[in-house]
């Protein structure tokens, strides 16, 4: 494979360059979560050339999930593959430079260590706090950059989290929401074009931080397609937080 030529539209980018190509072939990303969020990220990683993307769900796929989930197929809901597996086999027909590590796997305090821990960047494709809570706080011990992301109707959010240096996702909810108290895609819809937005927003996050590109955003991005509206919250890392508190 000729590096310059399949990705000289990225070479010639002026964030980028030869040098931060053969940086993204280097590098290792873990992706959380294999759905509408998590098939845009994987789709943007490997397409721009890192290296190795770990890919973690335990779910199948489903034809509902067609209508945002952008890897999967109609062949792939009738079979009921696993989306890890149905994505990585997609994906290795976009960039078989790429190598990809499909893991069944429903992800929790117990083996998240295992999952984000080699790489240079952990990914948030999940629709669960449980989840999200269980990265943020792996991710702050091992001191591993990640990026929170999540949709719901026309909307959604991301924000990143850089190790010791916080807000961490902690700070901005100390807490995970109780179950029932808050609304769900299966309550209100999700648009397939926000999921999109925000996995190329992180996506682009994660390309940008493992090249070293100064002042990666630390404001919480939240975005409204239908409104057509854009919002940067500053978070603050909180002195009680159990992961940021203690490095202040």
């Amino acid at each position: 494979m000729d590096i310059l030529d399949r990705y000289r539209r990225q070479v010639v980018f002026r964030g980028i360059g030869a040098e931060g190509q053969a940086r993204l072939a280097r590098a290792r990303a873990t992706i959380v979560g294999v759905g509408a969020l998590g098939t845009a990220i994987a789709n943007s990683l490997v397409r721009a050339g890192f290296g190795f993307v770990r890919l973690v769900d335990s779910d199948r796929v489903e034809e509902s999930n067609l209508q945002r989930q952008m890897l999967f197929d109609e062949d792939d809901a009738a079979a009921g593959r696993f989306k890890v597996e149905a994505a990585a086999s997609r994906l290795a027909r976009i960039n078989s430079a790429t190598a990809l590590e499909p893991r069944v796997l429903r992800v929790d305090a117990s083996n998240v260590e295992g999952l984000v821990g080699d790489v240079d960047v952990v990914l948030d494709g999940s629709d669960n706090f449980d989840v999200r809570y269980a990265m943020n706080d792996a991710c702050g011990r091992l001191g591993v950059p990640w990026i929170y992301g999540g949709v719901l109707g026309d909307s959604g959010v991301t924000m990143n989290v850089m190790p010791r240096d916080g807000p961490c996702l902690r700070c901005l909810m100390p807490e995970a929401p109780e179950p029932g108290s808050f609304a769900t895609p299966e309550t209100i819809g999700v648009l397939n074009q926000i999921t999109a937005v925000i996995g190329s927003i992180e996506a682009v996050e994660a390309m940008k931080i493992v090249l070293g590109s100064p002042g990666p955003r630390r404001s919480l991005l939240s975005i409204s397609l239908w409104d057509t509206s854009f919002q940067e919250i500053t978070i603050e890392p909180s002195a009680s937080c159990p992961i940021c508190g203690l490095r202040r």
